[in-house]
């Protein structure tokens, strides 16, 4: 455990704004959330392309929505770490 610490905590690299972001995954978390209740409620499939038909699906669902256009991270921070580190450095 102590051997992988610093890569554990890489996130702190980045600016305070994209921690939460980068340590969680809420997106894919939501996403896979959605596709355990949809499967949950069919029960059971005849064969696996009955289920991957589902899942892909729910992801071009997902994909054509405003929440599929919906930026996770704003970049600007970082940019803006960036530019101070090139001026410093």
């Amino acid at each position: 455990m102590e051997d992988g610490i610093e890569e554990t905590l890489t996130y702190y690299d980045f600016p305070y704004e994209h921690w939460t972001r980068i340590r969680t995954n809420n997106m894919i978390e939501r996403l896979n959330r959605e596709i355990r209740h949809r499967t949950r409620v069919i029960g059971a499939f005849p064969d696996g392309n009955s289920a991957l038909m589902l899942v892909c699906a729910r992801l071009r669902y997902m994909a054509g929505t405003q929440w599929g256009n919906k930026k996770y991270m704003n970049m600007k921070h970082l940019e803006a770490v960036c530019q101070d580190a090139s001026i410093a450095g």
